[in-house]
């Protein structure tokens, strides 16, 4: 009789336990998808309030700002490649650079502010137009970029080039200086 006594007691107690597990496991599972739902809610409007910054930036011509780019409006202002598939025919003003980047990636966030100080540096001389490839897969499949940031350097004449990858603000401006508007290092330490 004693064993089956002890036995209840253990079953009464295991009983109690896998209660107990299976109430906070319940209560854990709805605490999580409550916060993860809510974060969701909160990614979309700050997504919704970030792309309703860019178009601010697109619309005033006096901030120094990058300018977001959709597929037309890189038709429009740098290169229609629908009406000249075989050659590169600059639409713009003055030579530019494209960023070509994503709001989850880790390194275009890096490259951010230096495209900001960039468009400063060099203002009145070069635009600095960014292209969301999430949104904007058509211009990402037209140059073939397959990982990002991936950099866009197009002089008033001759062809464009690319360069992947997230890099110092020294090494962007020696790429511009001397690519874009042809200069090299030595010609800046004579003048």
């Amino acid at each position: 009789m004693n064993f089956y006594s002890d036995r209840k007691k253990i079953s009464k107690s295991m009983i109690s336990y896998m209660y107990k597990t299976i109430v906070f496991s319940i209560l854990f599972l709805a605490i999580f998808t409550l916060s993860c739902s809510n974060g969701t809610k909160e990614n979309k409007i700050s997504e919704e309030i970030s792309s309703a910054e860019k178009q601010e930036v697109n619309n005033n011509p006096l901030d120094l700002k990058p300018i977001y780019l959709t597929t037309a409006s890189f038709k429009e202002q740098v290169w229609d490649y629908e009406a000249n598939p075989e050659a590169w025919v600059y639409k713009g003003d003055l030579p530019c650079i494209v960023d070509f980047y994503a709001d989850w990636c880790k390194p275009c966030k890096m490259v951010a502010p230096i495209m900001d100080d960039l468009a400063d540096y060099y203002k009145d001389k070069l635009i600095i137009y960014k292209v969301n490839t999430d949104e904007q897969k058509e211009l990402a499949t037209v140059f073939q970029v397959r990982s990002i940031p991936a950099i866009l350097f197009a002089p008033m004449e001759g062809k464009p080039a690319m360069q992947p990858g997230a890099l110092s603000k020294e090494e962007y401006i020696k790429i511009i200086d001397e690519f874009i508007f042809k200069t090299k290092e030595n010609e800046k330490k004579q003048s």
